[in-house]
């Protein structure tokens, strides 16, 4: 399938978000479409499938000019896209999810539970997917929906498929394994359109690369002619420098210490310490308990055994209140579902975990202290924004992630945990987010950072944990370390 979109233009009241882009789509090949947050990728993703209406332009399917009323009729024609804003039905079934309103169905119209459930099978064993089909999607991890989600869409006689961000709550292995179907999927002549801020992904699976910036189209590459500085140059209209921030760590006083923290089944005998200062990065493949040892320490995970000492004394952590007056922040994996109040302003979201500090004795707000606090925020982690006011939904994925850090960093946390910081975010608004953290570090925060990209754990951090199935494999200082280290570790292997 080839398509083509010249000249489109989309404006949502006064804002204008594309201006005259552009895209170009070969029969099987696998095309990165580029940008920053909020530069319009997804949006013209959008109204190539019927989500939008265009204001101006022209698409074209195979020559023939076209314009979808629905993303029901693009999939009827053969476009499929799967949202970074995964759309699953909790409630119902892995084998539910999977058929919700294409159900196989007998000769008397009820539905055909053994055909849909060997279907079901067969798509999930194609990744690489050992997934129960009885399972509640709501048992799942966020990587084991998005995999189902992909699922759905091969599920379909699919000619052309967008993936928005497809790997970013994946692991390694399962990566791999989309890799894997990506480049079967493209020997039959299907087309792929890869919406992604990682840029070793792209230049490995990709034919050619198309880069919008602030909604217009700015060029395109062929990746064998390009490199990872000139891309960043166009997306962002400058050099970034280093992608990785340098810091001087010099170790501090111990400020965390874990000692066989035990929830069977989960995680044992958990033993690690975290010095002021200092980014101990947590390194492992998808599901090996990184999160879930991060939540007990927050106390949003209950545990059997071992004890959690801060400044070298003993505590006892029960909920995410006791750990926060502890001087305790937690930064979540899902910023979208668990981080933020999606719906609210970013006023009302960093105000909610600073009520102490903008509040007289008697507990009302003081709005003068209030204010001071945001504009303080929004100029120091230049979120860009409307205003405090400006509700979250809006922003794009980066300023919603500075939000969150906003929420947190007035706290004057002691320990601050990252679970996956730059998920879903630019290249620009990554470098910001590394420098915000390294501020952090130089201040004296005790900073844990969980993150599947191992070029981020192997550029953050003074010290890497691997995790593997609930335990520790192995704590390694920076200058030890490498991505062979990191993997042989966290697939059971040990380091001669």
């Amino acid at each position: 399938m080839k398509i083509e979109m010249r000249g489109i233009c989309k404006s949502f009241g006064q804002n204008q978000v594309l201006k005259d882009a552009g895209f170009s789509l070969q029969s099987g090949e696998v095309h990165a479409l580029m940008g920053e947050n909020g530069a319009g990728k997804s949006t013209l993703m959008k109204i190539l499938t019927g989500v939008y209406t265009k204001d101006v332009g022209t698409i074209l399917v195979d020559g023939k000019e076209v314009m979808y009323k629905n993303p029901q009729e693009a999939e009827k024609a053969g476009i499929v896209f799967i949202h970074q804003e995964l759309n699953v039905v909790f409630d119902l079934t892995v084998e539910e999810n999977l058929f919700l309103g294409k159900e196989i169905t007998t000769y008397f119209g009820f539905c055909n539970n053994k055909a849909m459930r060997e279907k079901s099978e067969q798509i999930l064993a194609m990744l690489g997917v050992k997934i129960p089909t009885n399972m509640l999607m709501s048992e799942l991890s966020i990587g084991q929906q998005q995999m189902i989600e992909i699922c759905k869409a091969l599920m379909v006689d699919a000619k052309a498929i967008i993936m928005d961000e497809p790997t970013a709550a994946l692991s390694q292995s399962e990566t791999k394994v989309l890799f894997e179907v990506i480049h079967n999927l493209r020997k039959r002549g299907v087309s792929i359109v890869y919406i992604s801020h990682r840029m070793e992904e792209i230049f490995e699976l990709c034919d050619r690369i198309t880069v919008l910036r602030d909604g217009g189209y700015v060029g395109i590459k062929d990746i064998p002619k390009t490199n990872m500085n000139e891309i960043v140059k166009m997306m962002i209209g400058r050099e970034i420098g280093e992608r990785y921030p340098g810091r001087e760590f010099n170790t501090g006083k111990e400020i965390l210490k874990v000692e066989g923290l035990t929830k069977k089944g989960i995680f044992e005998n958990i033993n690690f310490t975290v010095h002021a200062g200092e980014v101990l990065g947590i390194s492992g493949l998808m599901g090996a308990g990184r999160t879930e040892i991060m939540q007990a320490i927050f106390g949003n995970l209950s545990y059997e055994e071992g004890n959690i000492y801060i400044d070298n004394k003993k505590c006892t952590i029960k909920n995410p209140e006791q750990a926060i007056d502890l001087g305790i922040g937690y930064i979540t994996e899902d910023r979208k579902s668990e981080g933020l109040m999606l719906e609210e302003s970013i006023q009302k979201n960093i105000t909610l975990t600073n009520l102490g500090s903008v509040s007289n004795k008697i507990g009302v707000i003081n709005k003068s202290t209030e204010d001071d606090l945001i504009a303080k925020a929004i100029k120091e982690l230049h979120i860009k924004c409307f205003g405090p006011q400006h509700e979250c939904h809006n922003l794009s994925g980066g300023n919603q992630q500075k939000v969150v850090f906003a929420k947190w960093i007035y706290t004057n946390p002691k320990i601050l945990i990252l679970d996956e910081p730059t998920r879903g975010v630019d290249v620009g608004a990554k470098k910001e987010i590394y420098n915000i953290i390294n501020e952090l570090a130089q201040k004296g925060v005790a900073i844990i950072m969980v993150s599947s990209e191992l070029t981020e754990v192997l550029g953050m951090s003074d010290r890497i944990m691997v995790v593997r199935e609930g335990t520790i494999r192995g704590i390694i200082t920076k200058e030890e370390a490498n991505q062979e280290k990191i993997m042989t570790l966290a697939t059971g292997g040990i380091i001669e």
